[in-house]
């Protein structure tokens, strides 16, 4: 169980406000492209279920990295979020070849697609998979140590490209989320930055086709 803060920043100006305050703390950046797949039906979405490749790196045809993921049954409330995940290492060029031709997927040696398989019946013949596209996300990675609570949290600034929109929202994954938020909360407002208790994830804007709260 992925247990994570998620608080939405209203715009690019908050971003990058939240940018300067944080920067002495930052650790990495990460260039990432994000794709989903599903069988036609849109199985896996209408069961609450995303797979996702993500690619790593500024050359879309040449990634550093590459991962699979399952999430499924996402909970959202209050700004934290609770979803069953999964993931894999895959290999960047595999990826690549999964992206041009999608029913690939169904062949890659992988214990999430044997269980996408046998829980969905998706990625065989008789359900193929397709891509249904994705977005692009600046992931900005800091180090963050809370004194006060006795917490190191990692913290990831994301700047996500939707084709219909861009969204800036702060995650921060962790075992103790009431405490994590309150530190996460007060961080923003000593940083004069506003922000909402996120009520949607980035895969359900995308196959909203808009961006949700």
């Amino acid at each position: 169980m992925e247990v994570e803060i998620k608080l939405r920043l209203p715009d690019a100006a908050a971003h990058r406000r939240l940018s300067t305050f944080l920067k002495p703390q930052l650790r990495r950046t990460h260039i990432q492209r994000n794709l989903f797949f599903d069988a036609a039906a849109r199985t896996l979405a209408a069961a609450t279920a995303a797979l996702r490749v993500r690619l790593y790196g500024p050359d879309d045809r040449a990634p550093v990295r590459a991962v699979l993921a399952l999430k499924r049954r996402p909970r959202l409330d209050a700004g934290v979020s609770r979803v069953e995940e999964v993931e894999e290492p895959l290999d960047p060029a595999l990826a690549l070849a999964c992206a041009d031709d999608p029913a690939r997927l169904g062949a890659v040696d992988s214990e999430i697609i044997r269980l996408v398989a046998a829980e969905y019946g998706v990625g065989g013949d008789a359900a193929p998979f397709v891509c249904l596209g994705g977005f692009r996300n600046t992931r900005s990675v800091f180090e963050h140590k809370d004194d006060s609570k006795g917490l190191g949290l990692v913290l990831e600034l994301d700047e996500t490209r939707f084709d219909f929109g861009t969204s800036y929202e702060l995650e921060c994954e962790t075992a103790e989320p009431d405490k994590a938020k309150e530190v996460l909360e007060r961080l923003l407002t000593d940083a004069g930055v506003p922000y909402e208790y996120s009520r949607s994830n980035k895969f359900g804007c995308f196959m909203a086709g808009k961006l949700l709260p």
